[in-house]
């Protein structure tokens, strides 16, 4: 038959006209019938396709030669040509029949070869050819038919309906089961290593079926899905790796690698897997060789950002999987680090780590391999220099990972690393700062550093804490042991130089006349049995003296690093407790961490950073990011505090936590105290105490014998009290347990116990504009004023005490009074006369003779030295002698000191009644609202309270008109129901301003002439104290009423100029902060007093000042009139703390509506005026100013002006500074670049 001709075949014409179109490979010999259904797709069934295919089928699998016929290699040509309209199970059937056929023709034309027929030779080239021509065009059609949809038209637009059916058909259909059998057929083909040389004589003819195949095997890595697919992309690896090491694929491969480096970025680790199969397995890393040295000679665009990224990829991944093969490399690679692509830069610094890790686990590590790791280490720190933060960020992240290495990392480079992370944690990039603190981190995790102590009974145990004093300790220790082995100076052999020259005749005399009477050394064998035993003693004793002191010298060595690294490690921490305040949340969570873990090894400064972790407990930021750091921060302390050792029972883990928050008190400020109690009170929220824990902190507190400290009840009423801001419950139920220890007899002996006791009784009621801030509420309690708990605060604040802890005692007493007390205003009159009673009648009888008799010796008794005690310590003995002096008569209190005391108690219920009236306002206005909400129920029903606040509360407007006694029943609040917001607002006004301070039934008002007369006459009323209260009592006084503020607001300016006191100034400034806050129109205009106490030689002055005017400004209370140029200059005082406060404010003006681009003209005039300020300082903060300045026009606007003065210049300092403003200043205008090139002029006048 015609149409059983063999089929002329020419691969290179073939895939020539594939390569160009596919479709247009001429298949005349096809059956007509799959001709006709080209152009009618719905006609193309699946029977039609199989009674062609069938027979097709069969002949093959008969015979291989069969596909020679030329109707059945058209047949199969037709069929590839339209694949996109035949059924999936159609195409599988033709990847079964060629991946079948080619395999048994592989094995044939083996088999033929091995039997020296080499007359077949020219057949089986033939039949390989068309096998893999047929092959690589079913891959590729086995690839379109999986990208392409199940319901989308073909190509032609034609046969949809067709199209569905076999995609709702073959919906199963899986792609990769037909890959895999290709790639497993083309695999088989290529094992015939010597047999494909001999049937393809040329190399190009070779060359032509191997690329054949290894098209496909690329094609198919360049589907990302196929990558992921392990048995596809091994499969892959396999053809790819044969074509290679045996077919001469090596360069056509290496072309394939870069091309597919450069447009596939998902190929960069898969090309370095393929590589390391092909090294390993094939044992061919000449490849791997070849495409490190095109790479490092490669040049790479600046616009280029692809190809760099997935060559520095690739490289990484080599570096990992063949780091000898690449060490041979790397005097090429390094090369790579003087692009300007940084991602290339970063690929080498991996390369370098890798090859650290490398070279550090070999068994034997020889001095050519210590050089190189040296030589690795030097190009790592030489990195810590690069001028982009990624490089300088994967140093970090390298160094992270040779951590792992444990003793393998090299011991002199632990320490150098740890002073180059030291230092980048001031860089600028966030990133970078991160990543130094993860280093710190994982080397202090990591560190080798260990000591061994004997132990008298046990063995040796093991210490590797990183305490640089301990470690000192032990340095000192043994350097002393090492002098006490050696031998003395005079008896130490000294070197040849340092003996002194002697005549000949003198040494020759010397040594006869020594050496007559000495006879020479014996020979063992002439010794007697005692001196070879001496003799063998000696040596023993010298031999184990000498190992001692070898031991000792390895010790000394080893405790110097170990010193070196601690210092390093404790500097470190110190500069990552400042970035607790950075605004990068990564940033401060990583810090965090740090000093969670470093805790465990008892470095100096962990519990200093884990202390400044606390005010964390305040952070905000956007969305969940605040939320996110205070979470963190709990869960730090939640494990440092709160997580008892395994195996601990109930009460043990009680115990332990109890100890724990104890301890948090010690040493705390007045700051990281409040920011404990917000977080101690967040966990109590959460349910993270338990009630058993409040339990131990109550029987602690209420402990009366000799071991426990005053420290440890302190700390434990302070525990309890941070506690009941969550939990008022647990405050009351102790209540009668605080009255007998901390307002009883302890208290009077312990006064910062009793002071910790009234805060905690503050707790029962929730404080004061925060009961509504929850859907219920907590009860807000108010006793009546002959409570028992009120009744013990007001003793306490009568106690006759000359010790200086009396004042925060009082203060605390009367914020709980006004807290608690139904009517505290009723209350505080009756303490007020009585104090004054006792000062200006000091003869009379006191109202408690035993209480005070009580506290007259106690005290006296200063407490400073307990307080400051950080762990348990055994009470002092006046504890248990104050109990026979009890009934001693009372010791004449200082009068000084007691009419201080008076004038403070004054001071502080002024302040408090006008919280108090505040309050009172508050509720009418609340219980106002009520009222109308519900004015459709009982008219009355508005009036009563839900919440006895309502009622309580209602007691204290009618208690504040006149210091007299409210009446015990009524609601003074329900009998003005009627009346209305403002008449109400104006009622307290008028009692503010006109009845507290000179109101004629007043008892406040008997004081204000007494406080000024003090104050007035500082030489008759010369004692220290009583100044400072006077002078805190007058501006307390002048809070009050407007009338008294104007009237003695220039003695309270004089005082606070002259007074040599910086308490007295620091609460003057706060005091004239408020009174800008209440009388703003008289404080305006001497605001010019605040600003000088910028200038205070107290740095506590000064902060108190900067913080003043920080909110003051911020919040809009004070005109700002070009005195911001003084709060500049505090941007270079020597306190840091100042520094930092002054930077956090202008960050925070910056905000509000351009407000450093209104004043910069003004401060910079403030600052270039100043002679004292000098150049340097001006630069640093003028260019910190400049930051602020973001807009273009602000910054044009602000050059025009500053260029304005370069003229009027009157020296060269002035210039100078105009210049570098205008150099910082974006303004691009060429006429000021002009006058600032000419530089500064000097004109002078002709006589």
């Amino acid at each position: 038959m015609a149409d059983d001709d063999p089929v002329n075949f020419d691969l290179n014409e073939s895939l020539k006209q594939y390569s160009i179109d596919p479709t247009s490979i001429e298949t005349e010999r096809a059956p007509a019938e799959l001709v006709e259904c080209e152009n009618d797709p719905e006609s193309l069934t699946p029977a039609l396709i199989n009674s062609i295919l069938n027979p097709v089928v069969d002949a093959v699998a008969t015979s291989p030669e069969a596909i020679i016929a030329h109707s059945r290699f058209d047949t199969l040509l037709f069929l590839l040509k339209i694949s996109a309209q035949i059924p999936h199970a159609t195409l599988s059937k033709i990847v079964d029949l060629l991946t079948s056929a080619i395999i048994a023709q592989a094995e044939l034309a083996n088999s033929d070869l091995l039997a020296g027929e080499e007359d077949t030779v020219s057949q089986h080239k033939q039949l390989l050819e068309i096998y893999g021509f047929l092959l690589q065009w079913a891959v590729s059609a086995v690839e379109a038919g999986a990208q392409a949809k199940p319901a989308s038209a073909p190509a032609k637009g034609r046969g949809k309906g067709t199209k569905a059916k076999a995609g709702a058909k073959d919906g199963n259909w899986d792609a990769s089961a037909e890959l895999l059998k290709a790639l497993g057929a083309m695999g088989i083909v290529f094992k015939l290593h010597e047999g494909l040389g001999r049937i393809f004589v040329t190399t190009p003819n070779r060359d032509t079926f191997v690329t054949m195949f290894t098209k496909s095997a690329y094609h198919i890595l360049e589907n990302e899905a196929r990558v992921k697919n392990t048995a596809i992309k091994e499969h892959c690896f396999g053809v790819l790796c044969t074509a290679v090491k045996h077919h001469g694929h090596a360069f056509d491969a290496q072309t394939a690698i870069d091309q597919n480096l450069s447009y596939f970025e998902h190929l960069s680790e898969p090309m370095a897997e393929f590589l390391q199969i092909l090294a390993e397995r094939y044992d061919y890393p000449q490849l791997t060789e070849e495409v490190l040295k095109d790479i490092s000679n490669k040049e790479f665009s600046s616009n280029d950002l692809k190809g760099p990224k997935s060559v520095s990829t690739f490289l990484t991944k080599i570096s990992e999987l063949l780091p000898e093969v690449v060490n041979k490399q790397i005097a090429l690679l390094a090369k790579l680090l003087e692009t300007d692509s940084y991602t290339l830069r970063c690929a080498i610094i991996e390369i370098c780590g890798n090859l650290i890790t490398m070279l550090s686990k070999k068994p034997e590590i020889n001095s050519s391999h210590e050089a190189q790791i040296d030589v690795f280490f030097q190009e790592l720190e030489q990195r810590f220099q690069d001028v982009n933060p990624y490089c300088r960020s994967r140093v970090l992240q390298v160094y992270v990972k040779l951590c792992d290495l444990g003793d393998k990392f090299p011991e002199k480079q632990r320490c150098n690393a740890a002073r180059k992370a030291k230092r980048s944690l001031k860089d600028k990039s966030s990133n970078v700062r991160r990543n130094a603190i993860k280093l710190l981190r994982q080397l202090v995790l990591t560190h080798p550093y260990q000591w061994k102590a004997e132990n008298q009974r046990e063995e040796a145990t093991v210490d590797n804490f990183l305490s640089a004093k301990t470690w000192g300790e032990r340095l000192k220790a043994t350097q002393e042991k090492i002098n006490m082995l050696k031998p003395p100076q005079e008896l130490q052999e000294h070197a040849e130089g340092d003996e002194p020259t002697a005549d000949d005749t003198l040494m020759q005399d010397a040594t006869q006349a020594e050496d007559a009477p000495q006879d020479e050394p014996k020979h063992p064998n002439e010794m007697s049995e005692e001196e070879r035993a001496a003799l063998t003693k000696k040596l023993i004793e010298e031999a184990a003296t000498t190992r001692e002191l070898e031991k000792l010298q390895a010790d000394q060595n080893a405790a110097k690093k170990a010193l070196d690294f601690c210092e390093v490690i404790d500097k470190a921490a110190d500069t990552i407790t400042q970035l607790l305040s950075s605004k990068n949340k990564a940033e401060v969570i990583e810090a965090m961490d740090f000093f969670s873990w470093i805790d465990a090894y008892k470095v100096q400064n962990a519990r200093t950073g884990i202390r400044k972790m606390l005010r964390l407990v305040w952070a905000k930021g956007n969305s969940d990011e605040g939320k996110g750091v205070q979470s963190h921060l709990i869960d730090c302390y939640r494990g440092l505090y709160f997580n008892a050792p395994p195996g601990y029972s109930a009460n043990d883990t009680a115990n332990y936590i109890a100890k724990n928050m104890i301890s948090l008190t010690f040493g705390t400020t007045p700051a990281e105290q409040t920011s404990l109690e917000q977080l101690l009170s967040i966990m109590m929220k959460q349910g993270l105490v338990k009630e058993l824990v409040t339990q131990k902190l109550w029987y602690i507190y209420g402990y009366q014998k000799r071991d426990t400290s005053k420290n440890q009840r302190q700390g434990a009423i302070m525990v309890l009290g941070m506690l009941a801001l969550a939990d008022p419950e647990i405050i009351v139920r102790e209540m009668e347990k605080c009255l007998r220890i901390g307002l009883g007899e302890l208290g009077r002996r312990d006064l910062q116990l009793a002071r910790y006791t009234c805060i905690a009784l503050r707790r029962i009621s929730p404080p004061p504009g925060k009961q509504s801030a929850s859907e219920n509420p907590p009860q807000v309690v108010k006793l009546p004023n002959d409570h028992a708990v009120l009744a013990r605060l007001a003793a306490i604040v009568e106690i006759v005490s000359d010790s200086k802890e009396w004042f925060g005692v009082a203060e605390q007493a009367i914020g709980a009074i006004y807290v608690l007390a139904k009517h505290p205003d009723v209350l505080c009159s009756e303490i007020l006369r009585r104090k004054t009673k006792h000062v200006f009648a000091p003869h009379a009888r006191p109202v408690q003779p035993t209480e005070d008799s009580m506290m007259s010796d106690g005290g006296n008794t200063p407490l400073g030295s307990e307080d400051v005690q950080m762990e348990e310590g055994p009470p002092s003995d006046s504890q248990s002698e104050v109990q026979p002096q009890a009934q001693q008569p009372a010791k004449q209190q200082n009068a000084a000191l007691a009419l201080s005391q008076l004038l403070f108690i004054v001071g502080h219920v002024a302040i408090k009644q006008i919280v108090h009236l505040e309050l009172c306002e508050l509720e009418f206005k609340r219980r106002k609202a009520e009222d109308e909400k519900k004015k459709k129920g009982d008219p009355r029903e508005s009036v009563a309270p839900e919440n006895p606040s309502s009622t309580k509360r209602g007691r204290k407007k009618g208690a504040t008109k006149e210091k007299t006694p409210a009446p015990e029943d009524g609601d003074d609040l329900d009998l003005v129901g009627g009346t209305t917001e403002d008449d109400f607002t104006d009622a307290i006004q008028q009692i503010r301003e006109r009845e507290l301070l000179y109101g004629p039934q007043s008892l406040l008002a008997n004081f204000g002439p007494l406080v000024t007369e003090i104050c007035h006459n500082n030489t008759s009323y010369n004692h220290p104290t009583l100044q400072a209260q006077a002078a805190l009592c007058l501006a307390k006084l002048m809070c009050v009423s407007s009338e008294y503020c104007e009237g003695n607001l220039s003695l309270l300016l004089t005082i606070l100029e002259r007074s040599k006191d910086a308490v007295v100034r620091s609460n003057l400034v706060l005091a004239l902060g408020d009174m800008a806050v209440c009388f703003n129109h008289l404080i305006d205009e001497n605001t010019d007093f605040l600003y000088r106490r910028l200038q205070d030689g107290d740095p506590s002055v000064k902060r108190t000042c900067l913080m003043t005017l920080t909110f003051l400004i911020l919040a809009g209370q004070v005109k700002v009139k070009g005195q911001l140029g003084e709060m500049a200059k505090c941007l270079e005082d020597s306190d840091q703390k100042i520094k930092d406060m002054t930077r956090m404010f202008f960050t925070e003006l910056a905000t509000k509506d351009n407000a450093v681009y209104n004043q910069f003209v003004d401060m910079f005039s403030v600052l270039s005026a100043d002679s004292a300020l000098n150049e340097d300082a001006f630069k640093r903060i003028i260019k910190f100013l400049t930051t602020f300045i973001e807009k273009d026009k602000h910054a044009k606007q602000l050059a025009n002006k500053i260029a304005a003065r370069l003229p009027r210049a009157e020296n060269e300092r002035q210039w100078n500074d105009a210049a570098y403003a205008l150099g910082l200043l974006q303004h691009k205008d060429e006429e000021i670049q002009k006058v600032v090139a000419e530089g500064f002029k000097v004109v002078q006048t002709v006589a």
